[in-house]
Order: structure tokens, then C-alpha cells, then sequence
């Protein structure tokens, strides 16, 4: 997938940018979507799979999981990318596989027939600058890109369609060597509803200290 750059017309895909667009949730900066991994709770998609960049590191996973937004999740990793594992770049499509399948076997109800609302149009992240994840516009109107989120979406979209009814979409071990979270090994991650999740995630305390830093 890497290597493959593709080209796309927007008015034949499902394009999202922002979190408030029509197809929005599919993004991983779009709140509403916590995580219970491990009996921890993670607090988005996208801080899980940050998470997924420091395995040796459980004091960096700590501060990445417990912040309040995607985005400073992703803030708080930008300030480490030193730290990253040394195959990131091999790993990271299949670290971000897995952490779209435990959004969809623990929101299926929001997240999943999202998903399944897109039919069987390509779906694609519009950015400007990340040709990696998304698809950057070009002249004509036409978006190219690798599209790396978009296809994985797809692909997931594409499972989730072809289980039978009243079959739980399941995420397995994640298929990434040594990936660990707060020094235990990740394992496969039992199917909830949106609720469920949702209220075991009030239920529980606070899993890490308060983060005084003044960062949100």
C-alpha cells in the first residue's frame, strides 16, 4: 500500500476533511469514540495508535492516552518521534488496521453503520499536506494520494458488510511485533456496543494522573 499512489475524483468518493463533515467520524481526530484496550481506557482512535509508536515507553503511552483530544494526542507523540520504534514505517499500516477494528467491534452502532452508510464508493481523507493518509488536491480538481486511512476504512467497511447477522466484527492480536501497551502485550479485544463501552468507561477512575502541564 505504500508505494501506491492513486487518483481520485471527489464526486465519485466519500471525502472527509473536518470531524463535523457529513462523514466526519470516520476520522480519527473525531471525538466520541473511546477505547477500552487491556482494561485501560484510551481515550481516541487516533491516541491508540500513537500509542502503538512507543512500546518500550509506557511513561510516553500514559501521557498520550490520557489526553483529552485527538489532536493533542498527536501533539504530545510529534514531541517524541525520536523515541518511535525503529520500524515504524513498516509497522504503522498494520498498527492502524488494528486500531480501526477495536473502533469498530466497540461502536458499531455509531462508527459501523457509518461505515456501512458510504456504500461502495471509495472513501478518502482530504488533506493538504499528508499524501500518506489522504489525498491532496490537484489542479484539475482530482485527489491523489496513497489514501493509506481511506482504503483501510474501506477495507474494514468492505469485513463488516460480508458478517452474518449477529456476527460480532472481532479485533484479534494486533499483527505488530512487540506491541505492548504499559508493558503488557496487546491482545484481542472483546466486541461492545457504543453504550457498553461507554459506560464502563464512566464507571471507571481515572487510570492516570491529572495532567498539570497547562496542555489540553
Amino acid at each position: 500500500m505504500t508505494s501506491m499512489t492513486r487518483t481520485y475524483d471527489p464526486a465519485r468518493c466519500v471525502v472527509f476533511r473536518r470531524t463535523k463533515d457529513e462523514f466526519g467520524a470516520l476520522s480519527n481526530m473525531a471525538g466520541g469514540f473511546p477505547l477500552l484496550v487491556n482494561g485501560i481506557v484510551i481515550r481516541s482512535t487516533e491516541a491508540l495508535y500513537q500509542c502503538f509508536r512507543f512500546p518500550h515507553r509506557p511513561d510516553l503511552q500514559r501521557e498520550i492516552a490520557d489526553q483529552r483530544s485527538p489532536m493533542t494526542a498527536k501533539m504530545k507523540s510529534r514531541r517524541h518521534l525520536a523515541h518511535s520504534r525503529s520500524d515504524w514505517n513498516r509497522v504503522r499500516i498494520e498498527a492502524m488496521r488494528w486500531c480501526l477494528r477495536v473502533k469498530l467491534a466497540q461502536h458499531r452502532s455509531t462508527f459501523g453503520m457509518l461505515l456501512l452508510e458510504t456504500g461502495e464508493r471509495p472513501i478518502v481523507e482530504l488533506s493538504h499536506r499528508d499524501s500518506f493518509w489522504g489525498a491532496v488536491p490537484r489542479a484539475d480538481g482530482r485527489l491523489m494520494g496513497v489514501n493509506a486511512l481511506g482504503r483501510l476504512l474501506a477495507e474494514l467497511r468492505d469485513e463488516s458488510r460480508s458478517l452474518t447477522q449477529g456476527q460480532d466484527p472481532l479485533a484479534g492480536s494486533p499483527r505488530v511485533p512487540g506491541a505492548l501497551l504499559l508493558g503488557k502485550p496487546l491482545g484481542g479485544i472483546t466486541p461492545t456496543s457504543s453504550e457498553e463501552t461507554g459506560a464502563t468507561i464512566q464507571a471507571s477512575l481515572p487510570l492516570f494522573e491529572p495532567d498539570h502541564s497547562g496542555a489540553g
